[in-house]
């Protein structure tokens, strides 16, 4: 019998452009996990976010980082958060799992989603353009999180900065994600 190796590969390829005013880049090496509190364990969740991470549990549509500032915690909804971080490995379920002491649900999402870093002096200009939500610094300050549609696609959008925006979309809608972006910030340039 062949042996056959699998490698994965990032859904747009690593891809990395910049233009007048705006840099967008694949995040290729971002796990996502998602957390879901058990019923009746909210105390115990959060205790251990608190311990694991030095993190307080994050509202839906707020999000705050882990001490050290290496994890970014996503209020997605009651009960629902999302831990992104840098890893490349496919065992990150099991790595927030472990270090929350199995007090939450935890399911691996990094494979079903194409995360996307857009920043510059431009980049609010682009994603106004195709974002119904407002994206002014007051209304959308870094600590936010907002699920959204760009284009008729589902995004989750998170500030780092105030010109630097992570955007978490579908891995089936990868290149046409990346396309309506990429035409916004041809069109405010």
């Amino acid at each position: 019998m062949s042996e056959y190796t699998l490698t994965a590969q990032p859904a747009l390829g690593g891809y990395s452009e910049s233009f007048d005013g705006v840099s967008l880049e694949e995040l290729c090496d971002q796990a996502t996990v998602s957390i879901a509190t058990p019923l009746g364990g909210e105390e115990a969740l959060a205790a251990a976010l608190q311990s694991a991470y030095g993190a307080d549990m994050p509202s839906p549509g707020k999000a705050n980082q882990s001490a050290d500032g290496e994890t970014r915690f996503l209020g997605m909804g009651p009960d629902q958060m999302f831990a992104v971080f840098d890893y490349a490995k496919a065992d990150a379920a099991e790595v927030v799992g472990d270090k929350l002491k199995d007090t939450g649900y935890v399911t691996l999402q990094s494979d079903n989603w194409v995360s996307l870093r857009i920043s510059g002096p431009k980049s609010r200009d682009a994603l106004e353009r195709i974002s119904p939500i407002d994206l002014a610094p007051a209304s959308f300050p870094p600590g936010s999180v907002a699920r959204t549609a760009m284009e008729h696609m589902g995004v989750i959008i998170y500030p780092e900065d105030a010109e630097t925006f992570v955007l978490i979309s579908a891995w089936s809608s990868a290149e046409s994600f990346l396309h309506a972006v990429e035409t916004s910030i041809q069109n405010v340039l």
